[in-house]
């Protein structure tokens, strides 16, 4: 852990704020939610539930304690709707704008709800902020809007083509950004994720990402699928690294306007290398998986490989990664051995 992040957690020991997290019934939001009131934090949560899960926010109370659980406020609302993200934002300091409508190929196959959430919902957010004079509106953004730009590792100030509709929805919200920072002078601050995963991540559905997806499928002894030849690469990033990065870009950042960071490793890991790696985590806790992969062709819409340059984060924000891909699965694994018959069940 980085000295300027302990830092920022002292300070919020030392004066509590009032934060909203949307989508704070998801992964990331739930994930959130359990650091901030461990902090003594208060926490307004809105979500519509649609991907997210209500025994997401059962198991962050079972894990706090009561009285951190009674700073909590929960919103049950959408994005979409303007009268409800006013609700929600009344009396905050901090937004975490977590809500979106993920994955590649959702978005292919629905572009329009993917627009109407990712777009519609997010400038709703931002408009509320702005009105509201929150001190700090952090979002998170995508690796996706790297697009076809072929260069590595990832560097904020370059970018091309978007190869999805979600891709779009991801860097529309940057130019949103960038305008309200130069119309309004709002703050903001988009964090650029590069595949997270961690505890909480759903690993079932039909856009169920690759790491709770194989997870699953290696514990039930089923078999694994790999879209390619197994030689594409991402850059894997640990939840805590991206709860790291949401607070230290909410409290230590310097006044900016509107700034873009890569939230990651730094690293490339191959699908073929994920695959050893998440074999190895599940050996070390009793389960032994040891069928090949089968392959079929590479999936439409996502890049073959991705890497993030970390040194802005690193730099402004005093963002050090803490947990590195095996260190992560190894972190992450028990949570999975243990609810996975739990996860089958319906929302």
């Amino acid at each position: 852990m980085s000295n300027t992040y302990t830092l920022a957690c002292d300070t919020l020991r030392a004066a509590p704020a009032v934060w909203l997290i949307t989508g704070v019934a998801g992964f990331i939001g739930s994930n959130l939610l359990e650091a901030l009131l461990k902090l003594d934090q208060k926490v307004v949560g809105m979500d519509n539930f649609s991907t997210g899960r209500a025994r997401n926010l059962e198991e962050v109370r079972a894990r706090v304690s009561e009285q951190q659980w009674q700073a909590f406020r929960f919103h049950e609302g959408d994005i979409r709707d303007e009268a409800a993200c006013q609700r929600a934002a009344t009396g905050v300091d901090y937004i975490l704008h977590q809500a979106a409508l993920g994955s590649v190929p959702r978005s292919l196959e629905d572009p329009i709800s993917t627009h109407q959430v990712n777009i519609d919902g997010f400038l709703n957010m931002l408009d509320v902020a702005r009105k509201k004079a929150v001190k700090r509106f952090v979002y998170a953004a995508s690796s996706s809007t790297y697009g076809d730009h072929p260069a590595l590792p990832k560097v904020e100030e370059r970018i091309g083509r978007p190869l999805s509709p979600y891709a779009v929805t991801k860097y529309v919200n940057e130019l949103y950004a960038d305008v309200y920072s130069r119309c309004y002078a709002f703050n903001s601050i988009g964090l650029r994720y590069f595949n997270v995963f961690g505890p909480r991540q759903d690993p079932f559905g039909a856009y169920a990402a690759v790491i709770p997806r194989w997870v699953a499928a290696m514990i039930r002894g089923e078999r694994i699928i790999i879209n390619g030849d197994g030689n594409t690469s991402r850059d894997f990033c640990f939840v805590e690294n991206v709860v790291q990065a949401n607070l230290l870009a909410a409290v230590m950042a310097k006044p900016v306007c509107s700034e873009i960071y890569n939230v990651a490793l730094g690293d490339r890991t191959t699908l073929h290398e994920l695959f050893d790696g998440i074999r190895r985590v599940l050996t070390e806790c009793g389960v032994v998986y040891n069928q090949a992969p089968c392959y079929r062709d590479f999936r439409s819409g996502d890049v073959k490989h991705s890497q993030a340059d970390i040194s802005k984060a690193v730099g402004a924000l005093g963002y050090r990664p803490t947990h590195r891909l095996l260190a992560g699965l190894q972190a992450a694994m028990p949570w999975y051995l243990d609810n996975l018959d739990k996860l089958g069940e319906p929302r």
